[in-house]
């Protein structure tokens, strides 16, 4: 399974020594519940196996290693997730973990642009600080630049 390397590698729930540490972008309703997440060296909810957040995870941990540009309406990826060139490759399936995945983010997107508009853009704001982005290449946007 495509996300089973997250639990060994875990680093995206890490913050190297040196490095300010990373708050967690929450939902208004994730804050409700969890208050804050903040990440300096390994997250608190980082166990063995992973997140032991479970569904209460954040969303912005679900749609990592993506982050969303609302302004233009654009998924970039993390280029120092080990996962993105199996993730880029199964967006040609569409019945992949990957295509799973970038729906359901799709999904939970048009939500939060109308529920949560603020978490989005502020969401951005600290991926695109944190993380070294590249724009992800959709299976479609594929298929047209090789036409």
């Amino acid at each position: 399974m495509l996300f089973d390397h997250c639990a060994q590698c875990q680093r995206c729930c890490h913050v190297d020594p040196g490095f300010p540490a990373l708050e967690i972008t929450l939902t208004k309703q994730e804050k409700k519940g969890l208050g804050s997440v903040c990440v300096e060296g390994n997250c608190e909810h980082l166990g063995n196996a992973g997140c032991t957040l479970g569904d209460a995870k954040p969303f912005s941990c679900k749609l990592y290693p993506l982050a969303y540009n609302p302004k233009a309406k654009t998924y970039f990826f993390d280029t120092e997730c080990p996962l993105m060139p199996a993730y880029q490759a199964q967006l040609a399936d569409p019945g992949s973990e990957a295509s799973t995945h970038l729906k359901q983010m799709d999904q939970a997107i048009q939500a939060l642009s109308k529920a949560d508009p603020f978490f989005l853009r502020a969401n951005y704001r600290v991926d695109s600080y944190y993380f070294d982005l590249e724009p992800l290449e959709r299976a479609e946007e594929a298929k047209k630049g090789r036409a």
